[in-house]
């Protein structure tokens, strides 16, 4: 009997032995890759995409190349991009949201919206607490994503941020500026200019009256302040062009008319 028990022990060990070898052969699943310094968005983004499963069989791919736009502008895009319809959901207190420009080559919107969420997530520091944030679409529905799955587009803000800041509206008398040859348009670019070096996105909304000459303008009131900048660096530019232009009619030169 002595015998047998022994060849039983060894085929047992074998057995474990083959067994173990078999499971450490199996690859790993690779490692998040993390952020590369001096990487932009657009990069960050790109490389997330990258490193998401394979796309699931049925899902459309397409080519991306958004400017950056509120989320309703980047649904269109991704519409004209796909050929097909998007469905998703902004809420109102979200619609404003600047999303960053987006470059994408053979991609899905899932994979699209996952890897726009995660790279958009950063930490905030109010007072003595950090809170992470970020925004992107996220599927509303259960079991597997296709073409035809419905999204909501999020805000994950800061507690103190959470409240929307109501919106106010402005008037402004364009009257003198276009009488100096200033265009309505020179005007507003250089307000949306501003905006978007303030990380701002398109800046207010304007609207410009004929009949009053009045520029009507809607938003938060830290955006409006940037037209009345710029209507007081078109002032501070108006006044030496009014006093050579009295020069000129009363037939003296500029010069003249200092002395």
């Amino acid at each position: 009997m002595k015998p047998m028990k022994i060849q039983h022990s060894l085929s047992g060990c074998l057995f474990l032995l083959t067994l173990t070898t078999a499971i450490a052969q199996q690859p790993s699943p690779p490692a998040a890759p993390s952020q590369q310094p001096g990487e932009n968005f657009s990069q960050r983004l790109q490389r997330r995409i990258a490193a998401q499963a394979p796309q699931e069989p049925g899902l459309t791919k397409f080519d991306l190349d958004f400017p950056g736009g509120t989320p309703k502008q980047l649904m269109a895009a991704i519409q004209k991009a796909s050929g097909r319809p998007l469905n998703a959901i902004v809420p109102e207190e979200f619609a404003e949201t600047w999303l960053p420009a987006l470059k994408m080559k053979n991609v899905d919107v899932p994979h699209l919206f996952q890897a726009l969420t995660a790279a958009s997530e950063k930490h905030e520091v109010v007072g003595e607490n950090s809170f992470l944030t970020k925004y992107g679409f996220q599927y509303s529905g259960e079991g597997r994503v296709s073409d035809d799955a419905i999204w909501n587009f999020f805000v994950m803000n800061p507690p103190n941020r959470s409240r929307a800041i109501p919106k106010v509206c402005r008037f402004y008398s364009l009257a003198r500026y276009l009488d100096t040859g200033t265009t309505v348009d020179d005007i507003t670019t250089a307000v949306k200019t501003g905006a978007q070096m303030l990380d701002q996105g398109p800046g207010p909304g304007m609207n410009f009256h004929k009949d009053t000459k009045l520029l009507i303008a809607v938003g938060e009131p830290s955006k409006l302040e940037i037209i009345d900048s710029v209507l007081r660096a078109l002032d501070s530019q108006a006044q030496p062009i009014a006093h050579a232009k009295r020069a000129v009619e009363r037939g003296e030169t500029p010069k003249d008319e200092k002395k």
